[in-house]
């Protein structure tokens, strides 16, 4: 069970499968300082342990920025006054970026104004963005005479690739939403307006869908990223895809969608104008909605 309380800056609610987080830090736009760290390490920690989130969402509190990135007053002084323990703490936050990735539920984040800097990362490490449509996005890093930290140069390589992002690393630029859409390093953009309907519209997709199937799904996708070969990849794959097939979730799903098929044939359902696969996918939905009724 994830525990809701005693976060210093953040907020976590779970309610029926969906693990919400939100950044707690509206007066300094979210940004990331040891707090927000620790918190979101603790957070996810618990979450690792409850199976029974599907989806885990984070955001930020207020309209102007999902998260600014780094607490810059943290890097002040000279290198010596920081040394071992900046490198500690930038363990410390390479860990929390890795922690959206590794989880085992899908993570969005909701992007719902400036992206900058760490909080960027950290969204890159998220396994979707959807984001307003008047967010920015930027790692202007080098404006405070630093590079990128947490593996993000590996990250942002294998979401936009090599060019476009050395172009925002060396120009230490900003680029708007749609940009960010159109280079791949966010899934949807969308007004203000439908922000929260839209996000909760894939959280609701995705728990439709066989929800040990997505889990696996995402170690069988995360592994591909980090995979030496193909050939290695494969070999993951194939082990992770008998692990699925030996679950009583594919056995059930697999029933209903062909009982589905049957009754599509036996009502005379099939269009032309309608792909028979996606009449099948809906009369197994449906299918599943009435057993849940009934079963009340």
């Amino acid at each position: 069970m994830v525990g809701e309380t005693a976060y210093d800056s953040i907020t976590v609610r779970v309610t029926d499968g969906v693990a919400r987080i939100e950044f707690h830090r509206p007066e300094v736009y979210n940004a990331l300082n040891n707090s927000v760290m620790l918190d979101l390490l603790r957070a996810f920690d618990e979450i690792q342990l409850d199976r029974s989130v599907d989806v885990v969402v984070i955001t930020g509190e207020g309209e102007d920025a999902f998260s600014a990135g780094a607490d810059i007053s943290q890097y002040a002084g000279p290198a010596e006054d920081h040394d071992p323990r900046q490198k500690d703490r930038q363990e410390l936050f390479y860990e929390m970026y890795r922690k959206a990735f590794d989880c085992h539920a899908p993570v969005i984040a909701k992007i719902n104004g400036y992206c900058v800097g760490g909080g960027l990362i950290f969204a890159m490490y998220c396994d979707m963005r959807i984001a307003v449509d008047d967010a920015k996005f930027g790692v202007p890093v080098t404006d405070i005479g630093q590079i990128p930290t947490g593996n993000s140069t590996w990250r942002a390589i294998d979401l936009v690739g090599e060019a476009k992002a050395k172009e925002l690393v060396y120009t230490a630029g900003m680029i708007d939403a749609a940009e960010a859409e159109q280079i791949g390093l966010v899934n949807h953009t969308v007004s203000r307006d439908v922000l929260d309907e839209t996000v909760d519209d894939i959280v609701e997709a995705i728990q439709n869908t066989g929800r040990g199937a997505v889990k696996n799904s995402k170690r069988a996708l995360n592994h591909a990223t980090d995979a030496t070969s193909a050939v290695e990849n494969r070999e993951f794959e194939s082990t992770v895809w008998w692990e699925q097939f030996a679950t009583e979730e594919r056995k059930r799903r697999v029933d209903e969608f062909n009982e589905a098929w049957r009754e599509v044939h036996s009502l005379g359902w099939l269009s032309s104008r309608w792909p028979a696969i996606e009449q099948v996918r809906s009369a197994a939905r449906f299918s599943r909605i009435w057993v849940r009724m009934s079963s009340r």
